[in-house]
């Protein structure tokens, strides 16, 4: 009987590392695991708080210990040995990484990751034996947010807003890598002067399982950098020039520091010696360039994603030409090198819950709040609530404002769903292509018909409920399209995710829907109207 043939998928993010296989001739999941930091006694000595990250030594600041992710791998590949995973039948190994984050290696990281080639090393640990190749101790993190001066810095020096989104397909924004290189740099230097290479999560950790410190960078995440022309996929010379101004050594010597970039399903090596000897993986175990958390959760969904969870999150396919240029979302590609804008709006639905507490409803507590929407119809009331700073659109935090309707559950429900998915669809507009092609909508949010129902009237489109995936599972299927791609093999990638992905039934928009959101009763109109006053006095 043939050996079954599996991919793994492996997803290193704020708080965990995640791990998913997946059986390439069937599209069957075969196990999936994830390892908190904080929570598993193998990763909890590391010293991060309670928010996942070390103390900060300064307001903004957002960091995490490297020998953290190193750990997690031995502990991850010890608990899918002892599960049965059978490990030697993996050929295929692609990773996530949380976007923006990354790692400073120092001269001796290429002989310390060579090292795992060698077959003794398997006697150590990771932690142990990469514990010396860091230039800087810790990772920057996505949560970074004290680098407003160096990203005003680089926004001007390339020549405003507008230069900096055509260049770079995002507006300079505090946690993007670049900006906080700058940052490490100027606060730093002898840091930065130690430094060899600057590799992102997503490919320290190819560059971990291969033994290559040069692993290349991929363009899905390489355009969470603020370093990367987004049209041409080349480090770009002006970025290049405004990041590294007044820094030893210039331009040159910034890039010098950054590996090649390449495609995100582009294989960039086998697994090293160490894994096939500690675990019991094969050689001949392919290892993917992999790419951000967001790039590879958009990999199953060749459409229009939009995810609605404590945040939402807005993936819009293009055409690789189409940018924001209000700057509120970042054009990205994903796993497998198709392009895409990514909106995120903070208030999502932790606004919903709120309001649902607000009448005295357990967050579990679903059903009356279902029953309330049945009452209301779409597109008549208009709840605003912002408890945290929105970052699509850009504005301030604010307290509960009813603009139409009574202090009651079914209108003030029904009006902070609507007024929250309008924020998502008018602020996403300029660069949603007008379709009929469905919707892709994941998130706890698809259980709610009534809430279904208000999606599809307001983008006027089909809507579709899909499984949620995550990173993991979208780096695993990258990964088989990756091995495909190599061995010039035809791959339906489509057909492939649809069957790991479960899909269900879309919900097409009503008509009367329509004419309240975009017709006669101007809903997204006044929304917008509104919501504009509301944030200029915030």
């Amino acid at each position: 009987m043939a050996r079954k043939r599996l991919a793994l998928g492996l997803d290193s993010s704020t708080q965990s590392l995640s791990a998913i296989v997946i059986d390439i001739d069937t599209a069957e999941k075969c196990f999936e695991h994830s390892l908190d930091y904080r929570a598993d006694t193998r990763l909890n000595q590391f010293d991060i708080g309670e928010d996942y990250i070390l103390p900060p030594r300064e307001e903004g600041e957002a960091e995490q210990p490297p020998l953290m992710y190193l750990a997690s791998l031995d502990a991850m590949f010890t608990d899918m040995r002892e599960a049965g995973v059978a490990l030697e039948n993996i050929i295929a190994i692609n990773t996530s990484g949380q976007q923006h984050g990354h790692v400073y290696l120092n001269q001796n990281a290429a002989n310390g990751l060579s090292n795992l080639q060698k077959s003794e090393s398997h006697a150590s640990e990771l932690k142990t034996l990469l514990a010396d190749v860091f230039s800087y101790p810790n990772a920057p993190i996505w949560m970074t947010a004290n680098t407003a001066a160096q990203t005003n810095h680089v926004r001007e020096a390339v020549g405003g807003k507008a230069e900096m989104i055509n260049l770079s397909g995002s507006d300079a924004p505090l946690r993007f890598t670049g900006t906080v290189v700058r940052r490490v740099a100027e606060q730093h230097p002898e840091h930065y002067a130690a430094t060899a290479k600057i590799q992102l999560i997503s490919s320290f950790i190819p560059a971990v399982l291969t033994g290559n410190a040069n692993v290349p960078i991929d363009y899905g995440n390489g355009c969470g950098m603020s370093l990367m022309n987004y049209r041409s996929k080349t480090w770009d010379s002006a970025l290049l020039a405004a990041t590294a101004d007044g820094l030893t050594g210039g331009t040159e010597t910034l890039q010098s520091k950054l590996p090649a970039l390449t495609r995100p399903d582009a294989i960039v090596g086998n697994l090293a010696t160490y894994y096939v000897e500690k675990y019991g993986f094969k050689e001949r175990c392919a290892i993917t360039a992999g790419s951000g958390d967001n790039p590879q959760a958009k990999v199953p969904i060749a459409g229009d994603l939009l995810s609605l969870g404590t945040s939402f999150v807005n993936m819009v396919s293009t055409d690789g030409d189409t940018l924001d240029p209000e700057g509120f979302a970042n054009a990205m590609y994903d796993g497998i090198n198709r392009p895409f804008m990514f909106g995120c709006r903070t208030n999502g639905a932790m606004v919903w819950d709120a309001v649902r507490n607000h009448y005295d409803l357990a967050k579990a507590e679903y059903a009356p709040a279902e029953a309330a929407l049945k009452q209301v119809a779409p597109g008549q009331f208009m709840t605003f609530w912002q408890p945290k700073t929105e970052s699509f659109p850009v504005s301030g935090a604010f307290d509960l404002i009813r603009s139409v309707g009574q202090p009651i559950l079914a209108e003030d429900y029904a009006g902070i769903i609507e007024t929250s998915l309008a924020a998502v669809y008018i602020y996403s507009a300029v660069f949603t292509k007008q379709t009929q092609a469905p919707l892709f909508v994941t998130g706890g949010a698809t259980d709610s018909p009534e809430i279904m129902r208000r999606v599809a009237g307001i983008w006027n489109r089909p809507t579709l409920p899909v499984e949620k995936g995550g990173a993991a599972l979208g780096a695993a299927v990258a990964g088989v399209k990756a091995l495909h791609d190599a061995a010039n093999e035809h791959f339906d990638i489509e057909a492939f995710s649809a069957a790991v992905l479960k899909r269900g039934e879309p919900i097409q928009p009503h008509p009367e829907d329509v004419k309240a959101y975009h017709g006669e009763g101007k809903y997204l109109e006044r929304f917008r109207e509104k919501y504009e006053q509301i944030t200029t006095n915030f």
